[in-house]
């Protein structure tokens, strides 16, 4: 890590050189692009420098503990202590601000539940995660707004896709993909037996029109009627669409509105979405396979929870994280797995971009 910085320092002198230079200053592009850089780097110059002085100071007091006078040697040692829990937040600083920033974010974020095995048991907890993730919206002021849903009798989704909007939403909720794990014993249940079911999350940043083009040739679109639970009509006209892209063979369906052109256009959006996922997703498989270790990327095909709920208790996997508070996680109190999640990936994100590619 230190290496890194000596070279992000050595670039940042070179930039200060470059940014004075006649020639840079005559050409408007070369000028931004480094002035750009110069801005980007120079928080981590900043603390890397800060870094170094309690550093200097730390050792300064260290010799003094060789010193014979016992009360310099007192207050050395509380200097020392003070000092190093600086030198503490200052590296975990730093690691944060090497750690490659994901320019997805800030964006807003498609959330998708699905029903996996477990029949109805399975459709029940997929409104139960909704409701715990729109809980946890609640708590940042993020706005939900369901794009499709596919309801089932007894209360449950077969499948549920939401817009969240807000500042910061992808990047506290991007590791939830995966599969969600639920032992309990079901509301359709009479003999009290304990089932196990599972769902299945994905989330994905919202694309814009300019990152993801989807040629109009290459998608089939179909309209009919919208159905709610049971297959039964709930609308007289063939308002729900549903968009096919012809070489992914990706499928979505909206039927949420009674208007064809705002199904089409919310059916769009998350088409988009599902294809700026494949091309990251395709991205990180090419950096990864240039690396010498994987970096875990909270893949949705890994079983990555279970909630337990006769013991109250909820599992990461990925991290090996059990919280016994299952009860106020339901409600929405995510923090406690997300943050940890937030730092974990974060490390190991670090420890790849400081590996020499292969």
């Amino acid at each position: 890590m230190y290496k890194k910085l000596e070279e992000i320092e050595g670039r940042y002198q070179e930039l200060t050189v470059l940014l004075s230079n006649r020639k840079v200053l005559s050409d408007q592009v070369k000028f931004q692009q480094y002035a750009q850089e110069y801005s980007e780097i120079s928080e981590i110059v900043d603390t890397y420098n800060e870094f170094k002085r309690i550093d200097n100071e730390l050792n300064e007091n260290k010799k003094l503990l060789n010193e014979g006078d016992e009360e310099i040697k007192e207050l050395a040692r509380e200097e020392i202590s003070a000092l190093k829990e600086k030198i503490s937040k200052i590296e975990e600083k730093i690691k944060n601000l090497l750690c490659p920033k994901d320019p997805n974010d800030n964006k807003n974020t498609f959330l998708e539940i699905r029903a996996g095995t477990g029949g109805e048991e399975a459709s029940l907890f997929v409104a139960s995660l909704f409701r715990m993730y729109s809980k946890y919206a609640e708590k940042f002021g993020w706005k939900v707004e369901i794009i499709s849903q596919n309801p089932t009798g007894l209360g449950g989704f077969k499948e549920i896709i939401a817009l969240i909007a807000g500042n910061g939403v992808y990047s506290r909720l991007k590791y939830e993909s995966g599969v969600h794990r639920v032992q309990r014993v079901p509301e359709t249940e009479s003999q009290g037996r304990i089932h196990t079911s599972a769902v299945t999350v994905a989330v994905l940043p919202e694309a814009d029109e300019i990152e993801i083009n989807i040629d109009p040739q290459e998608m089939k679109i179909d309209v009919y009627r919208s159905s709610g639970p049971g297959g039964q009509s709930v609308n007289t006209t063939d308002s729900a669409v549903r968009i096919t892209h012809i070489p992914t063979n990706i499928v979505v369906c909206c039927q949420d509105e009674k208007s064809q052109h705002k199904n089409k256009a919310k059916a769009m959006k998350v088409m988009r979405a599902r294809l700026f996922d494949m091309a990251i997703r395709e991205q990180q498989k090419e950096i990864s396979n240039q690396r010498k270790s994987q970096v875990g990327s909270g893949d949705r095909s890994e079983r990555i929870r279970t909630y337990n709920f006769p013991q109250g208790r909820v599992t990461d996997h990925r991290i090996g994280l059990t919280l016994y508070r299952l009860e106020m996680i339901m409600e929405g109190e995510l923090d406690e797995i997300i943050d940890p999640l937030i730092t974990y990936f974060r490390t190991e994100n670090l420890k790849a971009s400081l590996l020499p590619s292969l």
